[in-house]
């Protein structure tokens, strides 16, 4: 057996001459291609490097509580507009002669003024109006007590738009009982509104 030659090293062969690649055939897809590649690069290094920084929450307005109106300022419930005027404590007894009253504990005179802002006639009524102490107890008027008073005009009294009335609601509550507001009500089963008895205008 003949033994082989040494196999023979020499220059690559060349391209057949007119032989192109595909990337010297297509060179708009080729920089399309490349620049595909180089925005999938940085998207990447980006979410793998780098986070995103956090919203920031938009600042809301700080609404502050309106206070409640106190003596001598209006409140409205309903077709009633009511101001309270004065305040008459430790009051003992009302009326006068057979007719007069003594408190269970001592009565608490309200006195206000009562505006009908509707535009139909309605009824005032004392008994609507409930008086709260610092505790958070909750009395209800004394009628009988009011109508010994003269002018008090706050038994179904009835009140014409635009008219108004000055009326006093009697409450009888005990003696060491402290009044900080009245919830007053244009009827029965009004929602109603507030007066803060211990501010002043």
């Amino acid at each position: 057996m003949s033994p082989q030659p040494p196999p023979q090293w020499g220059p690559a062969p060349e391209r057949p001459p007119g032989r192109r690649t595909w990337f010297s055939r297509h060179p708009l897809l080729t920089v399309l291609l490349a620049v595909t590649a180089l925005f999938v690069a940085f998207g990447i290094a980006g979410s793998v490097g780098g986070k995103e920084p956090a919203a920031v929450p938009s600042a809301k307005a700080v609404t502050k509580s309106e206070p409640t109106p106190g003596l001598g300022e209006p409140v409205r419930d309903g077709k009633f507009e009511f101001t309270v005027t004065r305040l008459q404590p430790g009051v003992s007894h009302v009326g006068g002669g057979a007719y007069g009253r003594d408190a269970q504990g001592q009565f608490f005179l309200v006195h206000m003024t009562v505006r009908n802002i509707g535009d139909r006639a309605q009824i005032f009524d004392g008994s609507d109006q409930k008086l709260i102490d610092r505790n958070g107890s909750k009395y209800s008027a004394d009628v009988g007590a009011s109508l010994l008073i003269d002018g008090s005009e706050s038994f179904l009294e009835q009140i014409n738009p635009g008219n108004a009335v000055d009326g006093i609601v009697v409450f009888d509550i005990p003696e060491g009982a402290d009044p900080v507001r009245i919830e007053l009500h244009d009827s029965l089963i009004s929602g109603g509104t507030t007066a803060d008895l211990t501010a002043r205008r």
